[in-house]
């Protein structure tokens, strides 16, 4: 179990610079059915065998995640940034509130375009439907899994991932819950709380945005 702030993250030295590959292309849009006949539209950035579905929170869509997806192109694996059920595009099937079935038709579908390994990121509802969804893959499906300031799950001692990184801000009204999502969490798994209030995706928005990215993307780049 590891529990860091940013600022001692920084001192111990956990943090590695990664060299970039070539610049990222701009994405393509891509859409897949649901497991209970909805329709999931969402935009792909790169190419390679790795990638890292994103999963966006209430107030936010698929392209709020531009930044960061192109951030991971660049870094020779797939971006898939999905559109919710309701939102964009993107249609709800037979159970319009499992926003769990979105996250998994996604990570499924990258597994079929022949990505062996697959991360999900996730902020706040976002957070919650990949947790929910990581509670109900088969083992080996997610690979990596980043819940930033999730919405709870009921069971996250049943997380599928090979390791899982949680992320809040210390002053934010969830963070409490995130802390508590995250001791009941198996192994191995990491929690970094930054400075500020302020929640899930609305971090890249104050001071601690630069922090937030790095803290993914080195925790998706690093080592596999």
């Amino acid at each position: 179990m590891t529990i860091v702030t940013r600022s001692l993250a920084i001192v111990l030295g956990l943090f590695t610079v990664v060299p970039l590959a070539a610049a990222a292309p701009s994405p393509k849009d891509v859409q897949f059915p649901t497991a209970d006949g909805g329709t999931v539209d969402a935009d792909l950035y790169g190419t390679g065998t790795e990638g890292v579905v994103f999963a966006h929170g209430a107030i936010f869509n698929k392209q709020s995640w531009a930044p960061l997806a192109k951030r991971i192109a660049k870094h020779g694996m797939r971006a898939l940034a999905i559109d919710f059920r309701g939102y964009g595009k993107s249609k709800a099937g037979d159970k319009p509130n499992a926003l769990y079935l979105d996250v998994m038709a996604a990570v499924r579908w990258l597994h079929q375009q022949g990505v062996e390994k697959v991360d999900v990121v996730g902020g706040s509802m976002g957070g919650g439907a990949a947790g929910e969804a990581a509670t109900r893959v088969k083992p080996g499906e997610i690979h990596k899994l980043v819940l930033l300031s999730p919405m709870p799950i009921d069971d996250p001692q049943d997380l599928k991932a090979n390791s899982i990184l949680y992320i809040a801000s210390r002053g934010e009204s969830l963070a409490s819950t995130v802390r508590e999502q995250y001791q009941r969490a198996p192994e191995p798994k990491k929690l970094i709380l930054l400075e500020g209030s302020a929640h899930a995706q609305n971090i890249f928005a104050t001071d601690q945005a630069q922090n937030l990215s790095d803290d993914i993307v080195n925790f998706i780049v690093g080592k596999k």
